[in-house]
């Protein structure tokens, strides 16, 4: 048993670390211009990510020049030099075709990026000065993998599992692309979650002591940089049918989008109006918008004016060298920045509104509406929303920057493994329809000629929630066929939002190896059942075609029980083989003809199970009421069974040869499920192909591997630098003066100048990490001998203050156990020579030591070393605690008794106690001090007090020798450095 929980204690050990790595799990809000990124693990609660510059939200930005990547706010910075190799807004770019009018007002928005259809996908395309592609998924891959790389040095430890939000509004193409680009940065999807669905979550999960089983209604408007959302949840208390259990459930009602209003649009009309100003206010030679470094340098202008506007009525805008040596100033009003954009908020409400409709419900059923998104700091959004919902009061009480990605980190600690969370359920809808069209099956070959009826089947309606399993049945195809899966009807989108929505075809799947299986599966009897597909609709909203199958139902007989055959033949053995021979043409009978009824009883039976199973989980007085029933059933069948034993007895034994011939063998249907042959290809946008999944992942661990070269490189040259200023000025101080000689210093100001003159005028970019750690290598082994005596003067000290002590504390030790009394006295003689020898060598080496020391100089080799104290400081120490340890768990001997009569004994019992009592309170010692019960003693008692075993006065040199041998056997001392 106890080999068995050692080995299991092994096991948990070696899995602990790789365990904390499981666990820790996180979440990315990724932003079209800020990311936040949240991380759960053991031992710490919820929280953000701080980035490099610990900051809690980071730039959604990748700079790329050559084989250098930038990230976060260097890769802003890198915006305003290079902005055509910085790329930026990048989430509303996945999953579109080059045709698209989002990707036409990308390029509208910044047209110096050069950009060009992908030859395969018909997708976007970056291309670089030096004639390198980069797709979106890739780029986001990017992204994602330092917000990882962010995630783990925070954590410090490896985290993979994530949760990435997506905007409601995504369709498949979109979705996958999200998954494609998660799947290049190394990451395990747990799940794509709508980013207002995680800002529901994050308002639910703190506040489900609030809700009750009457529901509760709350709107999230959310305005970004990009986009602006509406949603609205319903919050409740729900019952588990199954268990009783009840608990908070979030139900998404209704979603409202608009894909292109937000942040960015209002940044860039005053952008716009800061060109304008410009051009009025100075002639250039070459034109502003023609130079992508003076537009970048106003957008950040206007930027940090929209945010400040926000707040005051009025402000200057100044940019120092926007073009031409030009400083620009412009005094800008909030009256001028609502003006500009009047038309962007009268957009405002149709987002609210297109989510009361989907919700079917007016404003007055909304209980709560609360801001979200940096957008909606802005004055005049909460006024034209307010107008909006009646006046409504807007709640803030959601983190604008951080909500988001609290509450998708939630949901990563809930679906990954290690944590177990409250349970809150969320039930998010699916925005857009998706169907099954297929062409009908023509009853005659003639009829194929024609053009053939197309079949629609929505398998997941509008609002239909998800995750979900849908199975299709083709009845009639018995030969291999296509079918597509497609978008619904999407009459409930505007035609802008239909514009933006890109391909309503989603994939083509083809079956085949129908027929074959049909064929394979011939016979009397056999039925076709069709061809089944399977369906799933994913917790991050994407469709799967899990399984496709051919069903075939054929009669199989059903082999007679081991107990029937027992039983008809010791039956026929008593009834003769005339019985016999009748019971067994009956058998032969019933073969051919099974009994009717059998197979609708077992129908039967199976249905009244599924029933019971879907009902409700009984009451305690259903059950007690259950537990009655049961008894009295099994009472009434114990009474039909001994009256039919009884009954069986009277009867002839030729009847139970009849009635085992009459247990026919049963035929049942078995069914036969053949699975076919799937392709399935996107008919949106074309997945990533195996060699493009390849080529993307190896350019990013180029790109990470030549990062990990170039980090090192530094490293190895920041520290070389830092070597040579820092010994250079060592030199000059007093303290390296007097532990040098005049000779070491001139040498190693020598191999300095030499290190000096290579880095001012030999290195340069291609200069190999290991040349500056070879370099620095040479300099420590020029420096090591100074060092080391500084080492040596540093430590003495506490050195010195260490051995005293402890000969100071051995040799009082020593005296105090020499002159323990012989009554007391529980150490030998060997031991205490053993130590006095030590202390003694000890005090001696110590003297001679100390005086030697006094009489060198800095420079000069030490007469000890730190390590030449700590060893026997050690040894003292190791001694110390052997006697110590003895003393602690040792009992004094007992004095022996030595009396001849009762009153002899009467007498001297006295006199030991009243010394005994005087040496207790003396030393402080226990001993059993005597009471009149002595004269009762016995001569049994005498004999065992004189066979009691030896004293430590009495043990013999072998056993001291033995303590003396464990003693040198324990740890020898190896640290270099004194434990003070």
């Amino acid at each position: 048993m106890n080999l068995l929980v050692s080995l299991a204690v092994i096991a948990l050990s070696a899995y602990l670390p790789f365990s904390d790595a499981a666990l820790a799990a996180m979440s990315i809000d990724l932003g079209s211009q800020f990311m936040k990124i949240g991380l759960v693990k053991p031992g710490m609660p919820m929280e953000i990510v701080l980035n490099r510059e610990s900051h809690r939200k980071t730039h959604s930005i990748v700079a790329i020049k050559g084989e250098e990547r930038a990230f976060s706010d260097a890769a802003a910075a890198a915006g305003i030099r290079t902005p055509d190799q910085t790329y930026m807004h990048l989430v509303d770019l996945l999953g579109k075709k080059f045709d698209n009018p989002i990707v036409h007002l990308h390029q509208k928005r910044f047209p110096f990026y050069k950009t060009r259809p992908d030859d395969n996908r018909g997708t976007v395309m970056f291309e670089t000065k030096s004639g390198e592609h980069y797709s979106p998924e890739t780029l986001i891959a990017m992204i994602l993998s330092e917000a990882r790389k962010m995630t783990e040095k925070f954590a410090e430890q490896p985290v993979k599992d994530v949760v990435i939000t997506v905007p409601p509004y995504f369709n498949q193409a979109e979705r996958r692309a999200m998954a494609a680009a998660a799947e290049l940065a190394g990451l395990n999807l747990l799940q794509l979650v709508n980013d207002n669905t995680a800002a529901g979550l994050n308002y639910g999960v703190f506040r489900m002591k609030e809700f009750t089983e009457k529901s509760q209604t709350l709107l999230i408007f959310d305005m970004g940089a990009t986009k602006t959302t509406a949603t609205i949840f319903e919050y409740q208390i729900v019952k588990d049918k199954s268990s009783s259990e009840k608990y908070p459930q979030m139900t998404t009602l209704g979603v409202g989008y608009d894909r292109t209003l937000g942040g960015l649009e209002m940044s860039l009309r005053m952008r716009d109006h800061l060109l304008k100003a410009l051009r009025e206010a100075k002639k250039f030679n070459v034109e502003v918008a023609d130079s992508p470094r003076a537009m970048a340098k106003l957008f950040k202008e206007a930027e940090r004016i929209k945010q400040v506007l926000s707040a005051n009525v009025d402000h200057i805008a100044q940019i120092e060298n926007v073009h031409e040596d030009y400083d620009f100033r412009l005094k800008v009003t909030r009256e001028e920045l609502i003006a500009m954009n009047e038309d962007l908020f009268e957009r405002v409400k149709q987002p609210v509104l297109d989510a009361l409709k989907m919700a079917e419900m007016s404003v007055d059923q909304v209980d709560q509406v609360v801001l979200l998104g940096a957008g909606t700091r802005v004055p005049k959004v909460q006024e034209k929303l307010q107008a909006a919902l009646g006046g409504k009061e807007l709640a803030k009480f959601l983190n604008t920057d951080e909500a988001i990605a609290m509450g998708a980190v939630y949901q990563a600690a809930h679906l990954s493994k290690g944590f177990k969370v409250k349970k809150f359920v969320a039930k998010e809808i699916n925005l857009f329809p998706i169907q099954v069209d297929f062409k009908k099956q023509a009853e005659k070959e003639e009829e194929e000629v024609d053009k053939p009826r197309i079949i629609h089947r929505v398998i997941y309606g509008h609002k239909a929630p998800y995750p979900a399993k849908k199975m299709l049945t083709f009845a009639k195809h018995t030969k291999d066929f296509e079918f597509a899966l497609n978008y619904g009807d999407l009459k409930f989108l505007s035609a802008e939002q239909l514009s933006h929505f890109g391909e309503l075809n989603i994939s083509r799947v083809d079956l085949t190896g129908i027929a074959e299986a049909i064929a394979a599966n011939e016979g009397e009897g056999v039925e076709f059942k069709g061809v089944k597909a399977h369906f799933r609709l994913d917790d991050s909203g994407i469709i799967h075609v899990e399984a496709t199958e051919v069903v075939i139902e054929r009669p199989v007989k059903e082999e007679e029980s081991a107990f029937a055959s027992i039983a008809g033949k010791i039956s026929g053995f008593f009834s003769g083989k005339e019985a016999e021979k009748d019971g067994e043409d009956k058998d032969k009978k019933d073969e051919k003809q099974p009994a009717e009824g059998e197979e609708k009883k077992e129908e039967k039976v199976e249905k009244e199970e599924a029933k019971k199973e879907e009902t409700d989980a009984p009451t305690r007085e259903d059950k007690k009421e259950e537990a009655d029933k049961d008894k009295k059933d099994k009472k009434m069948k114990k009474d039909k069974k001994e009256e039919k034993s009884s009954k069986s007895d009277d009867s002839p034994k030729a009847d139970n040869t009849t009635e085992t011939a009459n247990k026919t063998v049963e035929v049942k249907p078995q069914t036969v499920k053949v699975p076919l042959k799937v392709e399935e290809s996107s008919m949106d946008i074309v997945n990533m192909t195996d060699s493009e999944r390849k080529a993307a992942r190896k350019r990013l661990s180029d790109f990470d591997n030549a990062e990990a070269e170039k980090a090192k490189r530094e490293g190895a040259q920041n520290a070389l630098e830092a070597f040579v200023y820092d010994m250079g000025d060592k030199l000059e101080q007093e303290e390296y003066q007097s532990l040098s000689t005049e000779e070491e210093r001139e040498e190693i100001n020598k191999q300095l100048n030499i290190v000096r003159e290579w880095m001012d005028g030999e290195t340069g970019p291609d200069t190999k990490t290991e040349e500056f750690e070879e370099r620095l290598k040479t300099l420590k082994t020029a420096t090591k001998e100074v060092f080391y005596r500084r080492d040596q003067a540093t430590d003495r000290p506490r050195a010195v203050e260490a051995i005293t002590q402890m000969l100071n504390h051995s040799s009082t030790f020593l005296r105090g156990i020499r002159n323990l009394t012989a009554d007391l006295q529980i150490f030998t003689e060997t031991e205490m020579n053993v130590l006095e020898k030590l202390v003694n060598e000890s005090q001696a080496w110590w003297d001679e030591k100390r005086e030697e020391q006094e009489k060198l100089k800095g420079h000069e080799k030490p007469a000890y070393t730190i390590t030449d104290v700590a060893e026997k400081v050690k040894a003292l120490d190791r001694e110390m605690k052997y006697l110590l340890n003895k003393a602690k768990y040792a009992k004094p001997p007992k004095a022996k008794n030595t009396t001849t009569t009762s009153n002899a004994t009467k007498e001297e019992t006295g006199e030991t106690t009243e010394k005994g009592e005087k040496e207790a309170a003396d030393s402080d010692a226990k001993t059993d001090s005597a009471t009149e019960d002595a004269e009762q003693k016995t001569e049994e008692d005498e004999q065992k007090t004189e066979e009691s075993p030896e004293t430590p006065e009495e043990q013999t040199e072998e056993q001291d020798a033995g303590d003396k041998t464990k003693r040198a056997t324990d740890e020898e001392p190896t640290d270099e450095h004194l434990e003070l």
